[in-house]
């Protein structure tokens, strides 16, 4: 059993078991519980429910297994030709990393 969810304008293909990084969720601690209703299509078995716009009755209970995880260092470099203009800038991106506990549909 599977389910499309959308995470903060996301989607994700979530699994029971399964370990996602999604965009930083503030105030939430390393095993708090966390619902996401926002279930756009789910497949139990090939018996598939499509939502329109989202599945009635459908949720995902995630666990919080670490707060706040940084990602890559992303570096963005910009160059005009012949004009002696550089500019470099970079970012680390911050998620949340949590485990899908329950496909509830």
């Amino acid at each position: 059993m599977y389910a499309i969810v959308e995470i903060q304008g996301q989607q994700f293909k979530v699994e029971e078991g399964k370990k996602l990084f999604v965009h930083h969720i503030k105030d939430v601690e390393a095993g708090k519980t966390v619902e996401f209703d926002k279930v756009l299509l789910v497949d139990a078995d090939g018996a598939v429910k499509v939502g329109a716009p989202t599945v009635d009755g459908a949720k995902v209970v995630v666990e919080v297994v670490n707060p706040l995880v940084k990602g890559d260092k992303v570096i963005v470099f910009k160059m005009k030709r012949r004009k002696d203009s550089r500019k470099r800038n970079g970012h680390r991106e911050q998620f949340t990393q949590v485990e899908v506990k329950q496909v509830i549909a």
